[in-house]
């Protein structure tokens, strides 16, 4: 009786090639690799049994894949179809178990916040959804609707009856314009803000850097030095930052860093220069752009909205300045400062204008959509004979 002979696998240069870069990956699928190498073996003349060898894989396993790439080529060396175990779960109870999962515990009588997959999975068999249930099947079922009902995100509705004007008078200054004119180029627009309780932490074993597969490991211990305020401002389209420290925020602060940008060139002989600042209790109001105006006359004080510190391009730079004093680890407050006007002097070295990409159009759609959600909610919600104008509607109006 003849023996059977291996099948002769041939490959070209470029499959070659492409073999090879599988057979040493490190992301591709395990078992893609072995059938992938056990067809590199097999080009080079290797017999079953020597692959198998190889490979340390049985025999057949050799025969298996080896004829089907002879046969179908790179498309045999993927895994058929299967029909696979019979679900356990009904498309109904999925949906159930998906239902429950977009309600509020509260809704349903369970004390908690937020529903995490052991809870939703307890709360299906308690409701008699299921008779057993596991945290991980929930975690699929919610997966094919890209549900985490144990995640949450805080929001915040606007609620500034000058919403609209006020955030068209900051988004027109980032786009160089004012009143609908163009600024002249000896106008300039400034963003100034402050970041409160910045503290130093003194840690009671010094941090140890990073090694080889460590990251860098800081004492959870520590002694409170205190904490600082750091004031700044930013040009917006010059891109530079004029910061100082200061024990604590207020009218003076804010004053004495209003004093710093001003007296130097070319704000001091500017035009006008506008200052967009949000509602803090150290510049809000009337009062604070008097008082901004009567020292300095050619400045001009611009209120974002309120709960709108976001259109604040200062916020940007001050979550980068996050990044430089985190983790927390100073020895005393003087350390902190130096941290942070070295940090400043860098920074102008090589500081760009921020992208800023919300615009004016993007401010109309967005007061459209809250004039449609205002609609909706006063539709449903007010009582008859109430003269309610939703805020974004008194805001262009």
């Amino acid at each position: 009786m003849p023996v059977p002979r291996a099948r002769q696998i041939v490959l070209t240069a470029c499959e070659r090639r492409r073999f090879k870069q599988l057979a040493h990956s490190h992301t591709a699928p395990y078992q893609q690799v072995v059938r992938v190498r056990i067809v590199l073996d097999a080009a080079h003349g290797y017999s079953n049994a020597r692959i198998a060898l190889r490979q340390r894989v049985h025999l057949d396993t050799v025969r298996r894949w080896r004829g089907r790439y002879a046969d179908q080529g790179i498309d045999g060396l993927k895994d058929r179809p299967r029909s696979g175990r019979p679900p356990r779960f009904t498309s109904v109870q999925r949906a159930e178990v998906t239902a429950l999962a977009c309600q509020l515990p509260t809704e349903t009588g369970t004390p908690l916040s937020r529903w995490s997959s052991t809870d939703l999975a307890r709360e299906a068999v308690g409701r008699g959804i299921a008779e057993a249930m596991s945290a991980s099947t929930v975690r699929r079922i919610l997966a094919a609707d890209v549900l985490k009902p144990w995640q949450h995100a805080s929001w915040i509705f606007v609620r500034d009856p000058g919403f609209a004007t006020k955030a068209a008078r900051v988004l027109g200054l980032y786009q160089r314009l004012w009143d609908g004119q163009p600024l002249t180029g000896d106008e300039y627009v400034i963003s100034a803000e402050e970041k409160t309780s910045i503290q130093a932490r003194c840690r009671c074993h010094p941090s140890l850097p990073p090694g080889t597969a460590r990251m860098m490991r800081v004492n959870h211990d520590y002694e409170r030095g205190g904490a600082l305020a750091y004031l700044a401002a930013y040009d917006v389209h010059q891109a530079r930052v004029f910061g100082r420290c200061s024990p604590k925020t207020g009218i003076i602060p804010f004053m004495d860093l209003a004093e710093q940008v001003m007296a130097q060139e070319p704000y001091a002989s500017a035009r006008r220069v506008f200052w967009v600042v949000d509602n803090g209790s150290s510049h809000r109001g009337k009062a604070a752009a008097d008082r901004l105006t009567a020292r300095f006359p050619n400045a001009v004080m611009v209120h974002t909205p309120v709960h709108a510190s976001w259109l604040n391009q200062i916020e940007i730079f001050f979550s980068i300045v996050q990044l430089v004093v985190t983790p927390n680890d100073f020895t005393s407050l003087d350390q902190v400062e130096d941290r942070l006007i070295a940090f400043e002097r860098r920074y102008n070295e090589t500081a760009r204008p921020f992208r800023w990409k919300f615009t004016l159009a993007d401010l109309e759609d967005l007061v459209a959509r809250i004039e449609r959600h205002e609609q909706k909610e006063l539709h449903f919600q007010q009582p008859a004979g109430c003269d309610y104008q939703p805020a974004a509607l008194q805001a262009t109006a």
